[in-house]
């Protein structure tokens, strides 16, 4: 997936802050995640609509800000075309997993890109 990501300023909120309100879908979608410390390579597990849990080699501080592009398939929207979604967030989760880690980010803002 070659998308130029870019992170866009997100309201300040309260950090470190996680709560799961929403429903989680099982999806498993290469992503590349953003943070000022570089980019990474990731899949994501799980998405709701608040939030994000992704496999990745690098463990991610919690408050850390993200931002990543989604490529959602055009079944689960029920259009012609794949959807793309850029979001930004910040970690709310992190820990190892052998072989990698895991991060959970909670999706601040987000806007749909052709």
């Amino acid at each position: 997936m070659n998308f130029a990501v870019r992170m866009f300023a997100v309201p300040d909120k309260q950090k470190s802050t996680e709560v799961r309100c929403a429903v989680r879908f099982p999806l498993r979608l290469p992503i590349r995640v953003v943070t000022e410390q570089g980019e990474f390579d990731a899949v994501t597990e799980n998405i709701s609509a608040s939030g994000i849990l992704f496999q990745l080699d690098e463990l991610l501080p919690v408050d850390t800000a993200v931002g990543f592009l989604m490529r959602m398939p055009a079944q689960a929207f029920g259009s012609k075309e794949d959807v793309v979604v850029q979001c930004a967030g910040r970690i709310v989760r992190s820990y190892k997993s052998p072989p990698g880690s895991h991060a959970a980010a909670v999706i601040d803002d987000y806007r749909f890109s052709q």
